[in-house]
């Protein structure tokens, strides 16, 4: 028998990531592809407290169903998270609770996607983000990008050519560029947004990744200081990159209606997010140990991203270029093609495997018009040791 699947499946594939992990089994082989922290950085001690004491406080709701909306505690601590962070009027009733920021965008696929919707995404994007999208019948648009993310002019010209349905934008180190959206180009989004009355969205789970000097506030901070823009903006946290991905804790602030939309089709989902999870969530934040677990991931995966630039000039020399990332977890590089060298990101991939080390090419992360000379080095799961070795590995395959 034939099974006769739902047509929205013929606008997805499987994941490219993903079926390169069915690579990674050989014996010695050095990964940069994966895009996960360290799990050597987990605070286990930290949330093994906070689960004993989620489990001792008020075992009936660590244990029990919840509300869709989320853990009244996890919320109060996630709008005092943000507070600090410069976003001073956000109440716990102006967001709601996710299964990891994942099911944030499978649910703004649910309520605002109709097939044939027009939505734009940076160019290269979340590779999730353009399959989400897609199963949902969007037609994505490509936004370029540079060192300072995403080009507002080309922005705001495709904006007025498509009246897209929302633009999803990652301006804090974003996966995969590691670009860092400067602010006066956040403020320009912003006010975009309220000139085309088009609804951006922010997704955030790399900002609180930064190596030295903090970003620039999220657009959602900043919405307070251009008029009219917090009512088109949609903002998508998460705790997976920061305290645990197992954990799957994220959360979404948007308008009250969409609040209330996504909401609902939570329900159809999940009906909530695990209470266990949650109230573990809230009783770290509430012990105060997430500034000491930031400042430790920081310095090593600081250490990491510099010795990984290093490498990669010393031993690539000008077949690649890249700037070097101020935060997050990725080196999005560019191969040159100098001298007659390789330029294709997929041959360059199949050599570096031959010689036992991973990258992601990067042509997938692209929408449309994908740059095929583009690949991806995360370096938060693995040592300098490995880092430099890895990279010497990569300079002889090219």
């Amino acid at each position: 028998m034939s099974l006769n699947f739902a047509d929205r499946l013929n606008n997805v594939e499987t994941s490219a990531i993903r079926e390169l992990f069915k690579l990674l089994g050989k014996p010695g082989i050095i990964s940069f592809a994966g895009g996960f922290p360290d799990s050597a950085m987990f605070d286990v001690d930290g949330i093994r407290i906070a689960a004993n004491a989620a489990l001792t406080k008020e075992p009936g709701a660590a244990l029990q169903y919840g509300a869709t909306e989320g853990y009244g505690p996890l919320r109060e601590q996630i709008a005092s998270f943000m507070q600090k962070k410069g976003t001073q009027d956000l109440a716990p009733d102006q967001l709601i609770v996710t299964t990891g920021s994942q099911q944030a965008l499978d649910l703004l696929g649910k309520t605002m996607i109709s097939p044939g919707d027009k939505v734009i995404v940076e160019g290269p994007t979340f590779l999730a983000t353009i399959q989400c999208f897609r199963l949902y019948g969007a037609e994505l648009i490509s936004a370029p990008v540079d060192g300072e993310g995403v080009k507002t002019d080309e922005l705001e010209r495709l904006i007025e050519e498509h009246r897209p349905k929302f633009v999803y934008l990652i301006p804090t180190f974003g996966n995969p560029s590691g670009a860092l959206l400067s602010e006066e180009r956040r403020r320009a989004v912003l006010a975009m947004a309220v000139k085309h009355q088009t609804l951006i969205v922010e997704d955030d789970p790399y900002g609180d990744l930064y190596f030295g000097e903090a970003p620039p506030p999220s657009l959602l901070a900043l919405s307070a200081q251009v008029p009219g823009s917090r009512d088109l903006l949609v903002h998508c946290g998460s705790l997976s990159k920061v305290l645990s991905p197992g954990l799957r804790v994220g959360w979404m602030v948007g308008p009250p209606e969409l609040l209330a939309k996504a909401t609902m089709c939570k329900q159809f989902s999940d009906a909530h997010t695990s209470t266990f999870a949650q109230a573990t969530a809230a009783q770290y934040l509430i012990d105060g140990r997430m500034p000491g677990t930031l400042a430790k991931v920081r310095k090593v995966y600081a250490e990491r991203a510099a010795a990984m630039g290093d490498a990669l000039r010393r031993e690539l020399g000008d077949a690649i270029e890249f700037v070097q990332p101020q935060g997050g977890l990725f080196i999005w590089a560019r191969l040159t093609g100098f001298n007659g060298m390789l330029s294709d990101g997929a041959e360059f991939a199949r050599r570096a495997i031959e010689n036992n080390v991973a990258f992601v090419p990067g042509a997938p992360f692209y929408a449309n018009n994908p740059d095929f000379s583009t690949l991806r080095l995360s370096f938060a799961t693995v040592g300098i040791d490995k880092i430099e070795e890895g990279i010497a590995r990569l300079g002889a395959s090219l």
